[in-house]
């Protein structure tokens, strides 16, 4: 699945919900997928500023894609990482690059995040670009 038909998939999954409430509600669900993430890579060089809960992102170069861990310590925030997650996760650096969030616009995450979600938000992701920056031009 490319990542732009993994975007799509996300934006049909969410209307189906009628409500923002379950929306939220879906987001934490995916949280709870996400997959056991070290207690030793959280130090301070995993550890993403910016956000208001504890974040920590992994990224490992494995043939040509970059494998992304991450979790929070708040479990809405665990959602977006996973969101973040099935979008960007196992890709090339240049499909990285080249993919920008549209699933923001599309389901007005932005709109109905608070200011310190939606920074962390950003945050994340621009971790995930900054690695696939590194490694595109590795």
């Amino acid at each position: 699945m490319s990542p732009q038909e993994a975007q799509q998939e996300l934006i049909d999954e969410f209307e189906m919900f009628d409500n923002w409430m379950d929306r939220y509600q879906y987001i934490i669900d995916l949280g709870k997928l996400l997959p056991d993430f070290p207690d030793e890579w959280k130090n301070d060089s995993t550890r993403l500023d910016g956000c208001q809960s504890n974040v920590w992102v992994h990224g490992e170069h494995q043939n040509n894609t970059l494998h992304f861990y991450a979790i929070s310590d708040a479990a809405i925030v665990s959602g977006l990482i996973a969101i973040l997650l099935r979008i960007y996760n196992d890709r090339t650096p240049q499909e990285i690059l080249d993919t920008p969030p549209d699933f923001l616009t599309e389901l007005d995450l932005d709109k109905h995040l608070s200011p310190t979600r939606s920074n962390g938000l950003h945050a994340m992701l621009e971790r995930i670009k900054t690695t696939a920056h590194a490694h595109a031009h590795a």
